[in-house]
This record gives structure tokens, C-alpha cells and sequence, in this order.
């Protein structure tokens, strides 16, 4: 992935925020800025290389968005992408 969109929903892949779904508010080069409105709000978001990102499959208007707006949208697509995954019993 070379380039981020700002809006863009990414997953990490590295760090203590691995496994963390957040938005793209902002990207410098090889670098993306990402806020997920808990823990790194819209105002000091947390930069992250590009490599340790990978796209989440949305897309998040960020006109207009609050960390309160940031929180529930971001709940809402984990929770759409745990409910796609479906688990198997391992008593078959």
C-alpha cells in the first residue's frame, strides 16, 4: 500500500495498537496520522508508518466528525466484521 486516503478505515499491524481498528486523518509522506476518538483523539492522533497498516475496507467522512461520531462508527465496523466471521464449534 503506498498511499492512504484521509477517511480511510485501517487495521494495525504493529505496536501496542496492533489488531486496533482506526481512521486516517491525516498522511506525510510515508507516514499516516490515525485516531480511533478514545484513546488518540481527533486532535493529537498517533503517527504510524505506512507499513504497519493495512486497509480496513470503509471509508469515514471526516468533515464535520467528532471523537464521540469517531467511537460509534469505528464500534460499528468491528462489530459488522466479527459478525461476518463466523465460529465453528470444535465438537463436529
Amino acid at each position: 500500500m503506498d498511499t492512504v486516503r484521509v477517511g480511510s478505515a485501517v487495521r494495525a499491524l504493529a505496536g501496542r495498537e496492533k489488531g486496533r481498528t482506526f481512521v486516517a486523518v491525516a498522511a506525510d509522506g510515508g507516514f499516516v496520522y490515525i485516531a480511533d476518538g478514545a484513546e488518540r483523539k481527533l486532535e493529537k492522533p498517533k503517527r504510524k508508518s505506512i507499513k504497519h497498516i493495512s486497509p480496513a475496507g470503509a471509508f469515514i467522512e471526516t468533515e464535520g466528525l467528532t471523537n464521540k461520531k469517531l467511537r460509534r462508527l469505528l464500534k460499528e465496523l468491528e462489530t459488522q466484521s466479527t459478525e461476518g466471521a463466523g465460529h465453528r464449534s470444535t465438537d463436529e
